[in-house]
């Protein structure tokens, strides 16, 4: 079901180290779905944050300091340059690269913070730079809550932000970068279901064939979606870029594609395990 058309990996936009999945030339997933607590973040929206939340006030003082002297430093490189229509042009927010995004905190009502696992900003940023499209996964019971999360925390905004919120809600992008909410275009199915629900529903929105999806999850119960032909990547602790290559060599190997053969320890294991990344059914 579906049009499987993985070819290639393209030239990705974003800095890649060498040696990365994402600039070995191999096939790429065209889909990378992620849960969300304990994947994307270390909590449970629906049971450790209390509505309503918001941006941490210093962390939004901090953005528009910084929105301020970016636009203030483009300014003078315009006029440098001697650019007509300079001050026109550096009104509006500039865009925050990845080398100088600083992350967000967001607060609930009692004041505890939130924020997402360290390397998912820049993960998020990255993957749309190389092809790749992304969706959501979470049977969370608090789905709207769920939502305004995405919608508060950030992302590096670059190349591959959309620039708008795909489920109508409103596209923020202040100085601290871009809303994650407007990265997941393949659609965010955030409600109690199994996910299998959450899969078919993704495919159906994107006619992506499932065995071009890639998902990320902290249970391993989940790895039923392997039935349908989705590679699942079991994460202990939050996504991390080693996570992210070792899923993607994970998803070559079961689909005969070329460059997953770089096995890591936990990769190796045997039938029965409880190491990231297992290409096995885990025991429970």
């Amino acid at each position: 079901m579906g049009d499987s058309t993985t070819t290639q990996a393209p030239p990705p936009a974003y800095p890649f180290p060498a040696g990365s999945v994402f600039t070995d030339g191999h096939p790429l997933p065209r889909l990378v779905v992620f849960d969300l607590d304990y994947t994307l973040w270390p909590f449970w929206v629906d049971t450790h944050v209390v509505a309503p939340i918001k941006i941490k006030a210093a962390d939004a003082a901090v953005d528009e300091a910084v929105a301020r002297g970016r636009r203030a430093r483009k300014l003078r490189d315009a006029i440098a340059a001697g650019k007509a229509g300079a001050s026109a042009d550096v009104s509006g927010s500039a865009s925050t690269s990845a080398s100088d995004f600083t992350p967000v905190t967001v607060v609930d009502k009692y004041g505890e913070s939130f924020a997402f696992y360290g390397d998912v900003p820049h993960v998020l940023h990255a993957l749309p730079t190389a092809g790749i499209r992304m969706g959501v996964a979470s049977r969370t019971s608090a789905p709207e809550l769920g939502r305004a999360m995405l919608q508060l925390l950030r992302v590096p905004q670059g190349p591959g932000a959309h620039g708008g919120d795909r489920d109508g809600g409103a596209d923020y992008t202040g100085g601290g970068g871009v809303a994650a909410i407007t990265l997941f275009d393949a659609g965010l199915e955030i409600y109690p279901t199994n996910k299998l629900r959450h899969m078919e529903a993704l495919q159906r929105r994107t006619q992506i064939a499932y065995e071009d999806f890639l998902f990320f999850d902290d249970e391993s119960r989940n790895r039923n979606v392997e039935t349908l032909g989705v590679t699942m990547f079991l994460v202990r602790d939050g996504v991390t870029w080693d996570a992210v290559e070792k899923g993607v060599r994970a998803w070559r190997r079961r689909h005969g594609h070329s460059g997953g053969d770089r096995l890591g320890k936990e990769e190796t294991r045997g039938k029965v395990g409880d190491g990231e990344g297992s290409d096995y059914e885990y025991a429970y």
